[in-house]
Order: structure tokens, then C-alpha cells, then sequence
């Protein structure tokens, strides 16, 4: 058996998001489709992480196992003839035994994108969050450090119904699993006609950056302060923060190992 390290660039907006749901398009699903027809072999990719229905990715990572003897550059060409164009395979390496995407994993970076001019062309408003109204970007670059280093981000995290699995796929009850995580950079910052917010740690909470950007936009408009954000992770609860920013927005950029 082969051990199949996959990196992947994808457009999620059509997608109910990476994980297989019944009767859904997802990343997940429409990619073990395509190896099963290259390979013959029923396999279910496992991702770094689960994004969410149209979240995109710049580089996710994915593995599976596999008896084929196919060349990892002819695999790069096969699956990108029977994926959709909103999904491309950008490199295919074979990796040790004991590789897997998301436990060998030992930091991730998302970016989030805001637009802020008055008018978002079509081609562009499914990959951002277009917000015109006036913001104090200096406090929410202010803000952007106040999280950096470990805390509990319950008050970040998705209240999931089941609450059985995060988006770092770990099972368990709530009591069994841990909302702490170690965010090493957290920052805004503008590039032209928009504003970026790009966060780097060892794991991510389902909704977290999400959750994380409309909290910080709140600073913008001037409901909260920059140590606001201070408050509201040692409250742990998700009540104390803002709103859930637009899934079209979020990118996973880069997954480390």
C-alpha cells in the first residue's frame, strides 16, 4: 500500500463543504469519486481540517492509501481530467506509513477577505466578504494581536447541535475534548481595495475565524474596543462575541507539518 499526500485548490461555493453529506456535493465526496475511478479502489480521502459550505482552500491537504501503481505526477494529470474545474489537484507525493492529513498536521494559516469599495463586481463577490460601510481599520489592526498565544476560544467556537465533532474532525462529548488552542499570529492588514485578516495556529473550532472576523469588525464599527477581545475569550462563551462573518470570504491557505 501506497501512503498518497494530495494538496488541493479549490472554489468551495458550490460545495456543502469538504466532509461527504448525503445527496451533497462535497470536496470530499466528489474527490474519492475521482480516485475511485482512476484506481478502482473505494477510498475516502482524510483533509487537514473541515471547511465549511463555500469556504475555499489555496492549498488543503488530503491522504489516502491506495494499491495503484500509478506515478504521483500521472495521478496530478488523471484526477484534474475527472474533477470539476472548481477543483484542481496541484501536487501528488508519496509520504511515510504513519502520514495522515489531519493528525500529523502542526499548524494551519486562514485568510479572511473583506472588500471595501462601494461597488464588488460579480466576478469577484463570491470570494469575498463585500462590507462598504465605514470601519476604524487602525483599531481592528489594534485588536488582531489580542488573541495570539493559547487560550480557551469557546466563545469562538460554533454552537453545533450534536456538538460531537469538531472541525478538526476529533470526536468525543464536549466534556471529553478541549476548545484550547495556541494561535501563533493573528493580524489585519490592507492590500489595495481590501481588508485582510490572516491568523496562524496549531488548530482550529468550527466557525472559529469566522466567528473571529465579525467580532473584529464589531471593533471596526466601534461597538467594541480593541481589549474587548481580551474579555470576551476569558468569558467562553460564544454570546459575548459577534456575529458569524460570510463563509466566501475564507481561505485555508497553508497547512505545516
Amino acid at each position: 500500500m501506497r501512503n498518497l499526500k494530495l494538496t488541493l485548490a479549490y472554489d468551495g461555493t458550490g460545495f456543502c463543504g469538504w466532509q461527504v453529506q448525503p445527496d451533497t456535493p462535497s470536496i470530499q465526496g466528489t474527490l474519492a469519486s475521482a480516485i475511485g475511478r482512476i484506481t478502482g479502489e473505494k477510498v475516502l480521502p482524510q483533509g487537514s481540517g473541515r471547511t465549511d459550505a463555500g469556504v475555499h482552500a489555496l492549498a488543503q491537504i488530503a491522504s489516502f492509501q491506495t494499491n495503484s501503481v500509478i506515478p504521483c505526477a500521472n495521478f496530478v494529470i488523471a484526477l484534474n481530467n475527472i474533477l470539476p474545474a472548481s477543483i484542481r489537484v496541484l501536487d501528488v507525493r508519496a509520504m511515510p506509513p504513519d502520514f495522515h492529513a489531519r493528525k500529523s498536521a502542526r499548524a494551519k494559516t486562514y485568510r479572511y477577505r473583506i472588500f471595501r469599495e462601494a461597488i464588488c463586481l460579480p466576478f469577484l463577490a463570491r470570494y469575498v466578504w463585500h462590507y462598504p460601510y465605514p470601519l476604524n481599520e487602525d483599531a481592528m489592526t489594534e485588536a488582531g494581536p489580542r488573541i495570539e498565544g493559547e487560550h480557551d476560544f469557546t466563545s469562538f467556537a460554533a454552537v453545533d447541535p450534536e456538538n460531537l465533532i469538531d472541525h478538526e474532525g476529533q470526536q468525543g462529548t464536549p466534556r471529553e475534548r478541549s476548545n484550547v488552542r495556541i494561535v501563533f499570529s493573528s493580524a489585519w492588514r490592507r492590500d489595495g481595495s481590501e481588508l485582510i485578516y490572516e491568523i496562524r495556529g496549531n488548530g482550529f473550532l468550527h466557525h472559529m475565524v469566522r466567528n473571529l472576523a465579525g467580532t473584529f469588525l464589531l471593533v471596526g464599527k466601534g461597538t467594541l474596543k480593541a481589549e474587548d477581545m481580551t474579555r470576551i475569550l476569558a468569558a467562553k462563551d460564544r454570546s459575548a462575541a459577534g456575529a458569524t462573518a460570510p463563509a466566501s470570504g475564507l481561505y485555508l491557505v497553508s497547512v505545516e507539518y
